[in-house]
């Protein structure tokens, strides 16, 4: 199969992956990933384009607030397992059935309680406001349904995320037909909502029938106490540092969406929304690197340090591919794509794209973390970043909006990412490396 997709490569990375088959297989991964997500982003944004300019910045900004508070509660159902199981399922296969067994019961948990705690907290925040809280309690739907997800671990073990990656672009494309439907029949605002959840559904769903379909059984899982023990003992700092990242990851909407109003947080979320799209590159580089990662750590420290410092490298590299071109678009780009309602949002894309090196050099700071079992570090460092980014926020939203929370978010990604690595010991080769990558992105 290698030998097919290969010679589609331009000729000098064919001669760097010849004869070794692993690091094919990780590119072939890796190309899956980038498929899908570029597929998805593709598509999604020219809905989402169309959606928001149908919807305007008062009822996207309203719609994004949902989806924000949300995906704040939503790590809870994550029970920062992802690392931790793929880590041991490639170190000792032979426990698949009880390792998936095991954390699909966790995420079971996670999903109610995330869910649970999220339709108290927009409650207790929101209790006369029956339009927000309607679209948090639809929009939280799909977090009672990441257990399924649990299938991708053992995908991501065997560097098959191609699987996967079928799932969530037919769930993708679905949704995308059902709300260009729904723009077309002038539907209202919870329906985009339903059609948001809906996604989220389908898509773990998916990956469940991929499992199947791929000659697996959910039934073979074993859940054990001893089992998910071991797991929460490891995972919970990674849990606990889930719940601070995706806070500083989307408090910034909530925090504009109290603080400034709905219109500032629809144009805020048109620039944020173009930025994060380009976070689909690492996030779909990593997955197939990381087994590699883990594997370098058992053979050799040498080995595993250099892994680390080409995979910093690639990860600057590729934001500063993005974020240059991004930046000299922004101004004509967004008035032309959303309308001239969402003209501010130029400005703070054309800043908030910066966001994206720290955001890829943090992917890949995390990898090392997990892969040394650094978990208390981890949240320790996303526990600072997240204090930063609220206090940064709550400063310069009611001065600036928009751009204020673009500042914020700028810093205390620099902060997760980089700057704290020079606050412990531990981590002081690791910033060294990421500034080497950052000043130097060499590859190869």
């Amino acid at each position: 199969m290698n030998e097919t997709w290969t010679r589609y490569l331009p000729a000098f990375i064919r001669g760097r992956i010849a004869g070794r088959p692993a690091l094919q297989q990780a590119v072939a991964n890796t190309g899956w990933l980038f498929a899908d997500n570029i597929l998805r982003m593709g598509v999604g944004l020219l809905v989402s384009i169309w959606v928001t300019r149908y919807l305007g910045p008062e009822r996207y900004g309203a719609l994004s607030y949902a989806a924000a508070f949300v995906m704040i509660f939503s790590s809870i159902a994550m029970v920062g397992l992802e690392g931790i199981v793929v880590r041991n399922i490639v170190r000792d296969p032979g426990k698949r059935d009880e390792i998936l067994g095991s954390a699909f019961v966790l995420k079971l948990i996670g999903g109610v309680a995330a869910f649970a705690l999220t339709i108290l907290a927009i409650t207790l925040l929101r209790p006369v406001d029956n339009t927000a809280r309607l679209l948090v309690g639809i929009t939280a739907l799909g977090t009672l349904f990441q257990a399924l997800g649990t299938a991708d671990f053992w995908f991501q073990s065997q560097v098959q995320s191609r699987y996967s990656a079928y799932a969530r672009s037919a769930s993708c494309i679905t949704i995308c037909a059902v709300k260009v439907a729904l723009i077309l029949l002038d539907a209202p605002l919870v329906a985009f909502a339903c059609a948001g959840a809906a996604e989220v559904m389908l898509g773990f769903l998916g990956i469940a029938v991929a499992y199947r379909l791929n000659g697996h059984h959910m039934r073979d899982w074993r859940a054990n106490r001893a089992m998910a023990a071991e797991l929460l003992r490891d995972s919970w700092p990674l849990l606990l540092s889930d719940i601070v990242m995706f806070m500083y990851l989307k408090v910034d909407r909530v925090m504009i969406g109290e603080l400034a109003g709905n219109t500032e947080l629809g144009i805020f979320s048109v620039a944020a929304m173009i930025a994060e799209a380009l976070y689909v590159i690492p996030l779909a580089i990593y997955p197939s690197l990381f087994p590699s990662i883990v594997e370098a750590k058992g053979q050799s420290e040498e080995l595993f340090q250099a892994r680390m410092q080409k995979f910093y490298n690639l990860m600057a590299l590729l934001a500063y591919l993005v974020a240059l071109p991004v930046t000299l678009v922004s101004g004509w780009m967004v008035p032309l794509m959303f309308g001239a309602a969402y003209s501010k949002a130029a400005a703070m894309l054309a800043a908030l794209v910066w966001a994206g090196l720290f955001f890829n050099l943090m992917v890949a700071r995390s990898q090392y973390l997990t892969a040394m079992n650094w978990t208390r570090l981890h949240f320790i460092t996303d526990f600072l970043g997240c204090l930063l980014n609220v206090a940064l926020n709550l400063f310069l939203i009611p001065r600036y909006g928009g751009m204020g929370a673009v500042a914020a978010s700028i810093i205390a990604y620099w902060f997760v990412a980089h700057g704290s690595c020079f606050l412990f010991k531990p981590l002081f080769k690791t910033g060294t490396m990421m500034t080497k990558a950052m000043l130097y992105p060499k590859i190869w």
